[in-house]
């Protein structure tokens, strides 16, 4: 994409958003310990920060058919640097759930955020829809890496203590990182054109003509989130741990290769879906990838389990970028991003509910339910997108 593109400073501000996210998620409950809160407070600030965001993406979905996203974007900006500076400063208990509520630190480190609904809609707006797609592909691969950056940058409170820098001060830097990254990511957004809005702008209703459509989208991404939540990373990694003994260096390895596998998959669904159609992508890379791990669960050995792992990783993800080009596509302008919020938040939500039953499960020593149940519900969402939404093309495929 040529110099000076709109999309290449959002791209620039996701790659700044995520480095932040990636080791503000690692941080926070590290910081939240240090400061003397229980493992539990540290939980309930977690859970209150997921609402919190949750609610402010809904309303900034609302929010992005009738003003500016340029100006929206910058209000974002703003409250991730003020987020960053009042966590540095705060030590008393409930002005940190206030930030928590109200900023924009997200623990999981996930999509859910308030500047995912505009962001895409501004980058919609910016290109064609044949290539629309290929964007998004490499929208998600820079946020993929720059998050496993961030991550890595987590471990740098520990290394300062060579420097004569107490932990708690260089977490507290940190957060002051976190709060810079956000005026950064606030210039590139200030380099976003204005579009002006017009009267009917003013007046558009958040979700109008593709209502039906974003609700039946929501509720089966929906579907397709509590079935993962049954296999999130730290469950997978417990499974593996209890199933066969694997050590940690063995387990970082294995993640760190199926990170790398997830995200090079971005560009190759982008590349799939011109030859066979964004639903298409979506589904018949998905339903491989769960056949993948029903097959897993009842791997007889370590490395069978682990190659049918990495083939899963390999496909999974594919439908990620798939997934937002396809909602952008069948939805007006002016819904677009209502569309994100409506469909992202709900997967989330989802998302949160199955790891407490996965855990339920692994306590009743059903270890490989998990794996069988996220496969078998992950089957079913993939045929009924198929059934409800092969004959909704996207224009470039009409």
């Amino acid at each position: 994409m040529q110099s000076g593109h709109p999309a290449t400073y959002l791209f620039a501000a996701r790659a700044l958003r995520d480095f932040g996210d990636g080791f503000v998620a690692i941080l926070l409950p590290v910081y939240l310990l240090t400061l003397g809160f229980s493992p539990l407070q540290v939980g309930i600030i977690a859970t209150v920060s997921l609402l919190g965001s949750a609610l402010l993406t809904i309303a900034v979905g609302f929010l992005g058919a009738r003003y500016d996203l340029r100006w929206l974007l910058l209000a974002g900006a703003s409250l991730m640097t003020a987020t960053g500076v009042a966590v540095s400063l705060v030590h008393d208990y409930l002005l940190l759930l206030v930030i928590a509520f109200a900023g924009t630190i997200n623990p999981s480190a996930g999509s859910v955020s308030v500047f995912v609904p505009l962001e895409h809609a501004a980058l919609t707006r910016e290109v064609t829809d044949v290539e629309r797609t290929r964007m998004f592909a490499r929208y998600s691969l820079i946020g993929a890496f720059a998050g496993a950056a961030g991550a890595l940058a987590a471990a740098l409170p520990d290394l300062t203590s060579t420097i004569g820098l107490g932990r708690l001060t260089a977490i507290k830097l940190m957060f002051v990182l976190y709060a810079f990254l956000g005026i950064a990511g606030g210039h590139l957004y200030a380099r976003i054109p204005m579009r002006m809005v017009g009267s009917e702008a003013a007046n558009a209703v958040a979700l109008g003509p593709s209502r039906a459509i974003v609700l039946r989208l929501a509720a089966l991404f929906s579907l397709d989130a509590f079935a993962g939540g049954f296999v999130v990373q730290s469950l997978l990694a417990l499974w593996l741990f209890e199933r066969f003994n694997l050590s940690l260096a063995q387990a970082g390895v294995f993640f760190f290769w199926s990170g790398v596998l997830s995200a090079f998959s971005f560009p190759v669904a982008a590349w799939l879906s011109r030859h066979i159609g964004l639903i298409n992508t979506m589904v018949f890379t998905h339903i491989p990838s769960s056949i993948a791990l029903l097959l897993a669960a009842f791997a007889p050995n370590l490395p069978l389990a682990l190659a049918l792992l990495l083939i899963r990783a390999a496909l999974s993800q594919m439908d990620v970028p798939t997934r937002s080009s396809y909602v952008m596509a069948v939805v007006t302008e002016a819904e677009r991003a209502a569309a994100a919020s409506f469909t992202s938040v709900p997967r989330s939500l989802a998302a949160a509910a199955s790891p407490a039953l996965a855990g339920a499960l692994f306590a009743a020593s059903y270890r490989s339910w998990p794996l069988v149940i996220c496969a078998t519900l992950k089957i079913a969402y993939d045929l009924l997108l198929l059934l409800q939404f092969r004959q909704l093309k996207p224009p470039e495929e009409r």
